[in-house]
């Protein structure tokens, strides 16, 4: 009789939670990802909600925004566009900043966490820290129930708050010292 080797099963069972997590994580976000094209997103601001009707061109990238791979943030606009190597945007969506805005600037990604609690006492995960501002940490993050943050003005909060899909594909794109170009 042949034995399985203890690195063979837990070969095995790697791969069937890494399956198991992919379905989960496709059906929490409540879409399948699109092979198509990058998601945009044609919400007002400060809502986080995806429209697969529109293109990049829709939204462009901001002029002087920087080059080559990156995270772009509209204050203004409420909106980050991931850039990728050829300097052209893969995906844009809009976002519900917290309470303290981070400087025009461009920075770099300091931590990650794939998840934890935000200023708001909700569940979040994909959390990118990128700044600090008045003490305050500065970072994209989303709810796991999808909700979006009650901003109370009395609290400084520095969670820039996106949706579930949104986040995956920041947190795939923002390792630790990818650029975030934040303007106006």
């Amino acid at each position: 009789m042949a034995r399985i080797g203890s690195g063979t099963i837990v070969a095995g069972l790697t791969v069937a939670a890494l399956a198991a997590i992919s379905v989960l994580a496709v059906q929490a976000a409540g879409t399948a990802p699109d092979a198509s094209g990058p998601s945009v997103s044609s919400a007002p601001s400060g809502s986080a909600s995806a429209s697969p009707s529109r293109t990049a061109a829709a939204d462009p990238l901001p002029a002087g925004s920087g080059n080559g791979l990156r995270v772009v943030y509209s204050l203004g606009a409420d909106r980050v566009w991931l850039v990728g190597d050829t300097g052209k945007a893969t995906r844009t969506f809009t976002v519900a900043p917290g309470t303290v805005d981070p400087a025009k600037a461009t920075y770099t990604v300091t931590s990650r966490t794939r998840v934890g609690t935000g200023g708001d006492g909700v569940a979040i995960e994909h959390v990118v820290r990128f700044a600090t501002a008045g003490g305050v940490i500065i970072g994209f993050s989303a709810a796991q129930d999808g909700s979006q943050p009650s901003v109370d003005p009395s609290k400084q909060t520095g969670g820039i708050r996106e949706r579930r899909a949104d986040g995956a594909a920041l947190w795939e794109l923002a390792v630790i010292g990818t650029k975030v170009v934040v303007v106006a």
